[in-house]
Order: C-alpha cells, then structure tokens, then sequence
C-alpha cells in the first residue's frame, strides 16, 4: 500500500430507585460516572436514559459520538421547577459560544422566551437542523462503586437546548425526546461532566463500551465489569484527532486481512474485492445488498470466542507495531441465510471522511476518547477476555435512602 495515511471518523448512531449525592459528598471524591444505553430494536440506534429536571424524570436520548450538545423536546410536557433560560449575552451564552439572542412568537413556556439565547441543534441521522433555546436545569447520572453503578449524583445547572419536536421525526425510536451529544464542545455531555466535577479528580475523558446493553464510562479508567474485571487493561493507544467541529479521527496507515496488506485504489480509497477474496482463502459467492463481500457460510461456520471464524482484519494505525484488531464479531454479519458478509458498505461519495467506523465494528470493544492525552483506547474484542459490554452489574443500583 502507498505511504498515505486514512483518516478514519469514529462514529455511531447509535432503573427507576436511586439516592442523590450532594456536590459536597461527591466533588472531592468522585473520579467516574457510568450511563447505561442500549440499542433499538428497529433502528439499530443507541439510546441513553438520562435524569433531568425537578422531580428528576427518566429522559431516553439518542447518543450521538459527534454531537456538539444534548438537546430535547421541550414543546409538550415539559414541567420542571427548576428550568432555566439564560439571557442573551450572559456567562452561560458565552459559554455556549452563541450570541444570538432567541425569539418566540409563542406563549412563554420552556423552549420559548424572548431575549434568551439560540442555538442550532441537529438531528445526526437526517442532518435537520433547528433553531433551538439555550437552557439550564437538573441532570443526574450514576456514580460507581467497582463494577456496580452507584448513587446518582447532580448536575443542577446543566446546560442544553430546547428543540422543536419536528427534529425528532422520521427515524429516531418512538420514545426518544432528544440526542446526547459526546463530541469535544464546551457544552456536550462529557465536557460538562468534567467541568462540573473538575479536571483535578475527574478527568476528561469517557469510554464507550457498546452492546445490546452497554455503557459509557465518564472519567478515567480503571473500568470494571462483573466480576470485577478491568476491562481497560488490553487497551492499545493511537493519537486523537479532533476536527474542528468537534469529531473524532484516527490515522491508519494500512489494513491487512490475515496479517497481508489489503489492496487499496489509493485514489478513490476503495477496496478491490478481489483481492480480499485472495488474502482471506475464502471463495466470494454474489454480494447481498448494501454490502460487497460476501462468502458462503459453510465456509465461515466455525464459532469461536470472538465469532464467526472469519480472517482477522488489522488497521494498522500511527506506528506498524500498533493495530486495532477486527475479529469475526466486528466484520462479519449474516446477510440471509447461507450467506455472510463483510460488514462494510460503500458510503457513497460525499462522505465525512474517507472511511467511517461504525457502530457494529465498535461493539463489545472498549473505546477510550482521551482528551487530557489527546490519545484513543481500543481494546479490540472483549469477548475475547471471556466478557462482554453486557456485563456492567445494573441490578445493583442502590435504593433510595
């Protein structure tokens, strides 16, 4: 392959007692938060329940790895004593970066107010946009206590937008009420988190571990599953890139299917598949639309502790003795019945970058976005340590007192 490096955008479209801990009981001490997600049956998104306003109410939100803030429909129901719209031009527009003051021709009520601050929020999967009312309120997320979730604790002036309900609509789950941005902004999710609680015991850093029941960690590791295992110990490191906008990229020099580098047409950045067909040993069969490897299943039927015995594909990132393991679990997929696939699909021509990962490729692996050491983690498989994202013990949430 050609000496040019791939920049690759990390990304993906993808409990009800509790006790609250004051700031004063967690601030000196907390050094980790943990959020529970799971994965929607019909779109295949990732889906947050987070605690906001007051009375705290369970919220579902999309998680979007890029997004630049946490936005939610505020146009129905939205009761809280403790809402806040910030006036235009104050600390908290400043600390948004937006300067323009909001309008409503409406009745006052959350997500409508003059003299307020706006900004735009967006939906990731059909880029609608919406002019939106910057405000501040509640926002609670479980502590830990080793691979347990602990007590919940507060954020009480969290800032975020209030968004018309129109950029909920087509494709987002039925239930959802907003998106959870995770980009690097100064009002997203992990970077409030890290304010809040101070660079000095919590560190900005957050760690995505998907699965049909997954988690996020905020705060550095050490992170543990049941039964007390430190998942980040088989972590590899590559340098973080951030984008301007806020996205994350890594760099990749090369991919190599069975340890031999995949041809590449350095000019269109496609992948020859027939060639792939050679490197791997397996016979091609005719590909399943959206995707343009297939092989017979016969051939890949072995089951193994990371999936289908398929070849292991390396992206060989920074440095040629640093890789990012792809096992069967992350790159193949059943098409229909009797026929597997390479779980890659052309993006088409207008991409964000040359080649995104996906959710898929990032399930059951623990990626770590490090923004103190401008660093990504990436343990590859974790089934490969005989655990998974599934393990995080939730039915040890404490009660409340």
């Amino acid at each position: 392959m050609a000496s040019s490096s791939l920049y690759f955008l990390l990304i993906f479209l993808s409990i009800s007692s509790f006790t609250l801990l004051s700031q004063s009981q967690t601030s000196s001490k907390l050094n980790k938060l943990v959020l529970p997600i799971h994965q929607d049956n019909k779109t295949n998104l990732y889906v947050a329940n987070i605690y906001k306003r007051t009375p705290l109410l369970q919220t579902p939100f999309v998680v979007d790895l890029n997004g630049r803030l946490l936005w939610v429909t505020c146009e129905q129901n939205y009761l809280s004593s403790t809402y806040h719209a910030p006036r235009c031009y104050s600390t908290q527009c400043a600390r948004a970066n937006t300067h323009y003051c909001h309008t409503c021709f409406s009745k006052a009520r959350p997500g409508c107010h003059n003299n307020t601050c706006g900004l735009m929020s967006v939906n990731p999967v059909t880029g609608l946009t919406a002019m939106s009312e910057l405000a501040q309120d509640v926002l609670s997320i479980y502590s830990t206590q080793g691979s347990n979730p602990g007590p919940l604790v507060k954020i009480p002036r969290f800032l975020f937008t209030c968004a018309p309900s129109l950029l909920l609509q087509p494709v987002l789950p039925g239930n959802v009420q907003g998106v959870a941005g995770l980009g690097l902004s100064p009002i997203s999710l992990p970077t409030q988190l890290a304010s809040h609680f101070g660079y000095a015991g919590f560190a900005p850093t957050f760690a995505l571990c998907l699965a049909p029941n997954g988690v996020i960690f905020f705060g550095d590791s050490p992170y543990y599953m049941f039964p007390g295992l430190d998942i980040s110990l088989p972590l590899g490191y590559t340098p973080l890139i951030i984008s301007p906008l806020g996205e994350y990229y890594i760099k990749v020099k090369s991919i190599k299917i069975n340890n031999k580098d995949v041809p590449l047409n350095t000019t269109l950045l496609s992948i020859d598949r027939r060639g792939i067909g050679e490197l791997s040993g397996i016979p091609l069969v005719k590909p399943v639309e959206p995707f343009e490897v297939c092989f017979n299943s016969k051939s890949i039927d072995k089951r193994t502790r990371v999936g289908p015995k398929a070849p292991n594909i390396d992206l060989v990132l920074h440095d040629q003795h640093v890789m990012w393991r792809i096992y069967g679990s992350n790159s193949v997929v059943e098409a229909t019945p009797g026929v597997s696939c390479l779980a890659f699909v052309d993006g088409g021509l207008n991409t964000r970058a040359a080649i995104v990962i996906g959710a898929y490729q990032m399930e059951n692996n623990l990626i770590q976005f490090d923004m103190a050491r401008s660093r990504l983690g990436f343990s590859s498989s974790l089934l490969f340590f005989r655990t998974s994202c599934n393990n995080l013990n939730f039915t040890a949430i404490p009660l409340r007192e």
